[in-house]
């Protein structure tokens, strides 16, 4: 059987505050259980209209009190940004409330701008060093209570959560994380829906794979975007708030509230037919058994194991449901609520 999770990046519609953008996370988070999806993800954006949740870890713990099964974790945690041991801290946290629940999505990107990114920053003096890859080793040693006894923070590695850790993933969309994460021994997440040529860079993730203490084998699982609706025209009337809502941002760097259908279905008819709508982004719309084909065919593409969906609509209702008849295609085992 597929598995499918989700990644939710707690859009926020035009209309509505993001507030209401973070509870209906919490919301969709409970539904997605009862439908059987193996994971619920909260990405990481920063100084957005657009997106409500700069920080993964103030959603994962009302979602886990609120779930029992699922697992619940960051897609992801933008390491660059903080302290590797205070990321340790705060999921070992996590770990130890939900035993065997939690996963560390660790991303690179800024999930901002540079203004943002710089003001991220604790130390202003100057931009801060790209050293992702020690970062990215630090926190694993923490995690693994593997920092070798002459490392500097060695005696500072005791975690709360113990002897619970979580799951950690790599995530990426460029060859370079596929090599570290390859090279690390951890499972890898590629973000089909910013980057839909991926399928060689995943492939490069296998070829570089050595076992570690914690996977013998890679694993890869693909993000990627859909909307399921009950006919092919939904669909696409559906798709239109973010297809405007990645162009403006394409085109002009701003980023605004998730537009109403009909602002959306303007402003496209208004554009330029060579406006970039969706270069390079892949998306996957119609009725259940349209998208459950593309979406195996896009698992099938990059031989993952798992499939994580990224669904932005206006309407949270909306998104509840395509989650649901998706759910529905994939003869998924769920509860009714």
């Amino acid at each position: 059987m597929t598995l499918l999770s989700v990644l939710d990046q707690s859009p926020i519609s035009e209309g509505s505050t993001g507030g209401d953008a973070l509870r209906n996370s919490i919301d969709l988070a409970q539904h997605a259980e009862s439908l059987g999806y193996n994971r619920y993800w909260i990405a990481e954006h920063h100084a957005t209209p657009m997106l409500a949740s700069p920080s993964p870890e103030a959603l994962i713990g009302p979602i886990g009190a609120l779930t029992t099964r699922i697992r619940i974790g960051s897609g992801g945690v933008m390491l660059p940004h903080y302290s590797p041991l205070k990321v340790a801290e705060t999921f070992s946290m996590l770990a130890g409330l939900f035993p065997g629940r939690v996963d560390l999505g660790i991303g690179r990107a800024p999930g901002t701008d540079q203004l943002a990114m710089f003001a991220l920053q604790r130390d202003r003096r100057q931009p801060a060093p790209d050293d992702f890859q020690e970062q990215l080793g630090e926190l694993r040693g923490y995690l693994e209570g593997s920092l070798p006894v002459e490392h500097p923070f060695a005696r500072v590695a005791a975690l709360p959560g113990k002897p619970e850790i979580p799951e950690l993933w790599l995530l990426g969309s460029s060859p370079q994380s596929a090599i570290w994460a390859g090279e690390m021994g951890l499972p890898y997440v590629f973000a089909d829906f910013i980057n839909s040529e991926g399928a060689q860079i995943a492939d490069l993730y296998r070829e570089r794979f050595a076992a570690s203490a914690t996977l013998k084998n890679p694993m890869v699982m693909v993000a990627t975007w859909a909307v399921c609706a009950e006919t092919q025209d939904e669909a696409e009337q559906l798709s239109t708030s973010s297809r405007m809502a990645f162009s403006l941002l394409r085109t002009t760097g701003k980023m605004i509230p998730v537009p109403t259908i009909e602002t959306a279905t303007r402003f496209l008819a208004a554009a330029s037919d060579s406006l970039p709508i969706a270069r390079r982004r892949r998306m996957t719309l119609g009725p259940p058994d349209v998208v459950r084909a593309e979406l195996e065919a896009i698992r099938e593409e990059y031989g993952a194991e798992e499939l994580m969906i990224v669904t932005i609509t206006h309407s949270h209702r909306a998104r509840r449901r395509s989650y649901e008849l998706i759910a529905d295609a994939f003869a998924l085992a769920h509860k009714k609520e």
